[in-house]
């Protein structure tokens, strides 16, 4: 009986660790640290650097929702997600809505995939600089 519930639980394990990863492999947020809040509504843009024809290729755009997050930007695939990429946020119009004179228009992140890992992309912002870094 044990060597049966043995084999059954490592089966189980088994399967459930070769499963496909599903959802999605990329998030971002914005933080506007100058107020100390999300920055909702902000266009952001994925691109993915062609290799071959040595162009960026536009991915998809979306839209921050109010806690300043896009959480599903690049769904797991079976042949995986690795390349260059770059994010572009389009942080103009959100600091016009706000009355506030801002140095950047935008701000284009350029990072890599190199494995089946979650990327979290996000920016800290400010009217006058900003920071980013490889979160969790």
């Amino acid at each position: 009986m044990k060597k049966l519930l043995l084999a059954f639980f490592g089966l189980i394990f088994f399967s459930l660790s070769a499963q496909e990863k599903t959802g999605f492999q990329l998030s971002s947020h914005i933080l506007d640290i100058s107020e100390g809040k999300p920055a909702g509504k902000v266009e952001i843009a994925l691109e993915k650097f062609n290799e071959t024809t040595q162009q960026w290729v536009s991915v998809g755009k979306k839209q921050t929702d109010n806690n300043g997050r896009v959480s599903d930007f690049l769904p797991y695939q079976k042949t995986g997600n690795n390349g260059k990429y770059k994010l572009v946020f389009f942080v103009e119009d959100y600091y016009k809505h706000k009355n506030i004179e801002s140095f950047y228009p935008s701000i284009e992140v350029i990072f890599q995939i190199k494995d089946s890992e979650h990327y979290h992309v996000p920016i800290t912002l400010s009217p006058f600089g900003y920071s980013t870094y490889r979160g969790s």
